[in-house]
């Protein structure tokens, strides 16, 4: 049995486009910086309105959703229409 995507699947990104967290329904993310696509990539899950992440490093992060806006690490990007 195959589960939906969660809500939150999707592009987020910084008001000025330099940050971009893919979300991806697989329970992958891939982050771009800038003109860097995939700077950052691995794993993430989501409880509730809380997300946490674990690169392909092993570093960690989280955030939070809010009122259709993700917080993280002192960014706040938008789901990208």
């Amino acid at each position: 049995m195959q589960q939906a995507p969660h809500p939150y699947v999707g592009m987020w990104v910084t008001e000025d486009g330099h940050v971009r967290h893919h979300l991806l329904p697989c329970g992958r993310y891939d982050e771009a910086r800038g003109k860097r696509q995939s700077s950052y990539q691995g794993r993430y899950w989501v409880t509730g309105n809380h997300i946490d992440y674990v690169d392909d490093t092993g570093f960690t992060a989280d955030g939070d959703f809010a009122d259709g806006v993700l917080y993280h690490g002192g960014m706040v990007l938008s789901r990208e229409e």
